[in-house]
């Protein structure tokens, strides 16, 4: 593949990643909640790489032309994340070090970020209107091992800002309890507004 594309790409995937959203809220709760956002975060990059390999082998396109499989996968989603939202309105991290859970919490923090992020139908959409279009037919690389690499590049990207924000939150907020409070309370309300949205859209249809 030819750095330009893969560098435009790196530029509309980039301006994606640092729009905060529901990743951006489960790294932040779990940079107060946890010793460490690794399980988390890595739970998140799970979920991208999930929607990369669907594009990848085709399954997208036939999601996205079922209107009840991609309603079903949008409720789903949005019930989990209104679920994880209310879970966090219920019991926001008072104090980082109080609320740290012990390493075998560390499976139940990845499922629950590859749950965020591969549950989301939005982001399997826009993997789909978005990474074929960076791809050559002409190219001596096969389409799909096109999608994959541009896929890793996106990755990398989200592992970056999300590991960035997930540290940030707990090192800036770890002496201020309060704020850190009120931090987790915005971010259960993000993820249940988010989740209530996508509701609401499916709704109305």
């Amino acid at each position: 593949m030819a750095v330009s594309t893969i560098a435009a790409f790196w530029a509309v995937s980039f301006l994606f990643v640092i729009t905060p959203g529901a990743d951006w809220a489960y790294a932040i709760a779990a940079g107060l909640r946890h010793r460490t956002v690794l399980p988390a975060v890595g739970g998140l990059l799970a979920g991208h790489l999930l929607a990369t390999a669907v594009v990848a082998a085709g399954v997208a396109a036939l999601v996205a032309g079922s209107p009840m499989v991609l309603t079903v996968l949008t409720v789903a989603g949005a019930g989990y994340l209104v679920w994880l939202g209310v879970g966090m309105l219920r019991q926001p991290a008072a104090s980082p070090a109080a609320s740290e859970e012990a390493p075998h919490s560390w499976v139940r923090q990845a499922v629950k970020g590859l749950g965020i992020s591969g549950l989301n139908p939005k982001v399997v959409l826009l993997f789909l209107a978005m990474l074929p279009q960076f791809t050559r037919p002409t190219a001596s690389w096969p389409i799909a091992v096109q999608i994959i690499a541009l896929g890793l590049v996106h990755v990398a990207s989200c592992a970056v800002i999300y590991l960035l924000v997930g540290s940030g939150a707990r090192r800036i907020l770890r002496a201020r309890p309060t704020v850190a409070q009120a931090v987790t309370r915005f971010s259960g309300a993000a993820m249940v507004i988010i989740g209530g949205l996508l509701l609401v859209e499916q709704a109305v249809r």
